[in-house]
């Protein structure tokens, strides 16, 4: 069996089908492993007897690369996977631009490099050789975790209802590895549509979630309960650094959507949201005025510095840009 030829246009971590070479291309480890669990499940599919041998790009010894792509008296195909490339050593590099231009033909090479300079002149012949090309890079958007969630559910053949996938977001989306499990969880554990309420009752007690509730009560003007959700996770060991950030974020996709007309799908493209929080953040926009807006964004930004050490008292920070906040909409 010879893999069909690589392409020259990305591939997605999901899907990645067998080719002579195969690079995943940035720091995201937990796309890499996706990628190359793809590229095995793929692979075995085509080709179930496949052998997987590892190799190590930082230890590598001279000459193993050569070794594993010659053909095997015994035939059949290897799939080669080398980790490590960021910290590659000279062995590696001078064996695999050796490699590269002719690949053997019942070899498929994927190889990971997280990103730096270390192995510029082998990134620049992967791409002069058409290298199927996978992106690694973090989720750093919560636009894009919230896009992560809804194809993993999609995936698995399962409904998730858009306040879920924010709540879920919230909730664990600091990693994706977390993100993913949890969503694996919900999908096997959970019954039925995935609701914002079943999220609550798994990871609820999460300190982004209580954030996020926070932020909720003070934008919709429930300053009482908004203070009284602050003072409860502060007591129970939430660190007001992330507190501000909820807070920060949610005004922020008021500020982005407020006064403006369109189509949501069109807006969630142009301003970098999903279309449920344009929508979300337009419902909250209607209680707001431009002079609230700027208020609020100011207080916050001086919240955001006091919390990370310009003030004695973080607390009394979060405190002011919470009853801030509730107000806001009424100035």
């Amino acid at each position: 069996m010879s893999p069909s030829p690589a392409a020259s246009v990305t591939a997605s971590w999901r899907e990645v089908a067998p080719a002579p070479v195969i690079l995943l291309l940035g720091p995201e480890e937990y796309l890499a492993t996706r990628g190359f669990e793809s590229v095995r499940h793929h692979m075995r599919e085509m080709e179930p007897g496949a052998e997987t041998v590892r190799l190590d790009a930082a230890h590598y010894e001279p000459g193993s690369l050569i070794m594993l792509g010659s053909p095997s008296l015994f035939g059949g195909t290897q799939i080669i996977e080398a980790r490590g490339l960021a910290q590659m050593n000279d062995a590696f590099l001078q064996d695999a631009l050796h490699y590269i231009p002719n690949p053997a033909p019942d070899v498929v090479l994927v190889m990971h490099h997280a990103g730096g300079t270390r192995g510029k002149k082998l990134l620049d012949a992967l791409k002069a050789h058409k290298t199927v090309l996978v992106e690694c890079q973090p989720l750093k958007k919560d636009s894009d975790k919230a896009d992560f969630v809804a194809a993993e559910f999609r995936n698995a053949r399962r409904r998730i209802e858009p306040d879920a996938v924010r709540a879920l977001v919230a909730a664990v989306g600091s990693s994706l590895s977390e993100l993913a499990a949890a969503c694996h969880q919900l999908a096997s554990d959970a019954e039925g549509v995935i609701s914002a309420e079943l999220v609550e009752k798994y990871y609820g007690g999460r300190i982004e979630a209580t954030g996020f509730k926070v932020a909720d009560a003070a934008l919709a003007g429930r300053g009482g309960q908004a203070l009284a959700m602050l003072r409860h996770a502060l007591s129970t060991g939430a660190d007001p650094v992330p507190l501000v950030a909820a807070l920060a974020m949610k005004l922020r996709g008021v500020a982005k959507v407020y006064g403006v007309r369109g189509n949501s799908t069109q807006l969630a493209k142009e301003l970098g949201m999903a279309p449920w929080q344009v929508d979300q953040a337009r419902r909250e926009s209607q209680r707001w005025t431009p002079e609230g807006l700027n208020h609020c964004i100011q207080i916050l930004a001086e919240a955001d510095a006091q919390v990370k050490g310009e003030a004695r008292d973080p607390v009394y920070a979060v405190e002011r840009a919470v009853t801030a906040i509730a107000l806001g909409g009424s100035r």
